[in-house]
């Protein structure tokens, strides 16, 4: 086990992940009135529709998919019949479709934020940066799913849950494709960078609001 083993993959994601952790939390309390995505529809809607609902959908079946092919152990899939085999092919096809989408509607956000004036006269440098990032992470994604073919239940997958409990095993990551890791390291740079971006509104989803009681309206009786 190499030093830069150590590093990329031990030291790095923790630092990472404590960058995401405090500069949230940071910049909710001194900066809270600029928690918003800052959004652009009312100067162009059009592609903004298409770029961001295939976006959305790419990203958070993305996030999803993730969260349930790496941090639930294969143990479980097994209890419920679904054998390594079956996980790997649903993750595979799965992963095309929300990966696809993902990319794509990044280009489409990208495309928009290049080629239309008044909506990059708009744009910083940071919102350029985030759109790169995201365009590379889920590019190199997409194309892991598609023409990787690496078995990721056995070293990515528990090396992902060892971080997270605290015991992280970087030997774990020793064989794995050149392409996995530029993901995963990409991946935890962005984090890392969106506390000081439009992606803190990434915590401002209106939950809240399905739950809340209905509004009544009735008309005023004249006296």
């Amino acid at each position: 086990m190499s030093t830069i083993d150590l590093l990329a993959f031990v030291a790095y994601p923790y630092l990472c992940l404590a960058v995401f952790a405090v500069g949230h939390s940071y910049r909710y309390i001194t900066d809270r009135y600029a928690w918003n995505s800052h959004g652009s529809e009312l100067i162009e809607k059009k592609t903004l529709f298409f770029g961001s609902y295939l976006f959305h959908f790419g990203i958070l079946g993305t996030l999803g998919g993730h969260a349930a092919g790496l941090l639930i152990p294969q143990t479980v899939f097994d209890m419920v019949g679904i054998d390594t085999a079956a996980h790997t092919a649903l993750a595979h096809y799965a992963g095309r479709v929300v990966g696809s989408a993902a990319f794509i509607g990044v280009l489409i956000l990208l495309y928009r934020r290049l080629f239309i004036r008044r909506i990059r006269l708009m744009t910083t440098a940071t919102d350029f940066a985030v759109l790169f990032g995201l365009a590379f992470v889920t590019g190199v994604g997409t194309y892991d799913v598609f023409f990787g073919g690496f078995h990721v239940l056995d070293t990515i997958a528990p090396w992902i849950r060892g971080i997270l409990t605290l015991q992280p095993d970087p030997g774990l990551m020793a064989d794995v494709p050149l392409q996995y890791k530029l993901h995963i390291l990409a991946a935890f740079a962005l984090l890392a960078f969106s506390p000081f971006t439009r992606l803190v509104h990434i915590w401002s989803v209106p939950l809240f609001y399905i739950f809340r009681r209905p509004l009544l309206f009735r008309r005023g009786v004249a006296a």
